[in-house]
């Protein structure tokens, strides 16, 4: 009775919050996801909350061995107590924390178009373009003025190719090449997408670009796609790319593969919230407009699949195996009890 009051509760607070989420998208028309801005969806707190719940912490695989170029530590054993173990499954829990933070989700840069000025007497004074750079100390790189000047004598801002190319010789980062690496350009991406080295790769693209950068989106893309292609999605599951890939496939109305795995490995609660989050970036479709009567997970995916999936029939079927495996399941664990001379009644008191 209690469960069936607190999924009441639920589905009032989720019917509010879709409201809220239709609301904004007035002011954020859905058009082409290109032309939509993504950055207040992706940093919203709830959007946040949902893209951390999918991630899931596995403790084995945000610990494991690295190959990140840095010197492996032998391990440590140690006797505790009670309450030092305590704090030491609390620091690893901060710690997993800050390896599964996720790479920001913005919209794409724009060029700047317009020049600063123009001066006449200034033409074919040199055949070379000149670059001015602040590189005054403390300031942020996207506040730093640069400016070219054209041989014909325009002064006009840099290009944020010219402006990635004066900040990496002026203030070099760590790691970062002033060219782009051939690892992210046509056949040197494929045979490495073609080896599963997502992560390799996406850990690779954050460290050489910003993420309003247009080739960071481009193989950030690229790489979600092949993985939703290919069905791989447990390979980024438990790191820090898992909640972007989500968004992503969200974002573009794409999320029918990760739902049918998630149905498939069981995780039943998680694609009932990949479903909240796809209507909470897309309050105005027809699923998300026609709200589910039923607060079962299951019935709550099947409103979802009849109405959006593009892959009804191969979902629908799914979802009729897992209600016909957790019947035999039902079945079996009653035929338990009564062997042990627990009837259900007795269960529930």
């Amino acid at each position: 009775m209690l469960s069936h009051h607190i999924s009441k509760l639920l589905r009032r607070s989720y019917s509010r919050a879709i409201s809220n989420y239709r609301g904004f998208a007035s002011t954020n028309v859905e058009t082409d996801p290109t032309e939509r801005d993504p950055t207040p969806f992706f940093f919203n707190k709830e959007i946040q909350e949902c893209l951390q719940t999918l991630t899931t912490l596995d403790y084995n695989k945000v610990f494991r061995t690295r190959k990140d170029g840095h010197k492996l530590e032998p391990p440590q054993f140690k006797f505790l107590t009670d309450e030092q173990l305590e704090e030491a499954r609390k620091a690893a829990e901060c710690r997993a924390k800050e390896y599964l933070q996720m790479p920001p989700v913005v919209k794409q840069r724009l060029e700047p178009s317009e020049p600063l000025c123009e001066d006449p007497a200034l033409q074919n004074h040199d055949t070379a373009k000149y670059v001015f750079t602040d590189v005054t100390y403390g300031l942020k790189d996207k506040q730093r003025s640069i400016v070219v000047r054209e041989p014909d004598g325009t002064l006009r801002h840099a290009s944020w190719k010219e402006r990635d190319r004066m900040i990496q010789i002026f203030l070099p980062k760590p790691e970062r090449e002033l060219q782009k690496p051939k690892m992210f350009e046509g056949e040197y991406l494929k045979d490495l997408l073609n080896r599963n080295e997502y992560e390799f790769i996406l850990d690779r693209a954050c460290t050489q670009f910003e993420p309003d950068d247009p080739d960071y989106q481009a193989v950030t893309q690229e790489v979600y796609e092949h993985i939703n292609a290919e069905n791989h999605f447990d390979v980024l599951r438990s790191t820090r790319h898992f909640g972007p890939m989500v968004f992503h496939l969200v974002w573009t109305s794409n999320i029918d593969n990760l739902l049918y795995e998630m149905i498939e490995t069981n995780r039943i609660k998680d694609a009932a919230l990949l479903i909240r989050l796809y209507h909470m970036v897309h309050p105005t479709t027809k699923s998300a407009v026609e709200q589910c009567e039923h607060t079962d997970d299951v019935d709550f995916i099947m409103h979802y699949v009849h109405l959006e999936s593009l892959k009804k029939n191969k979902l629908q079927k799914l979802l009729q195996s897992y209600k016909e495996l957790q019947r035999e399941r039902e079945i079996v664990a009653e035929g338990i009890k009564q062997a042990h001379g627990i009837s259900s009644e007795t269960d529930k008191t």
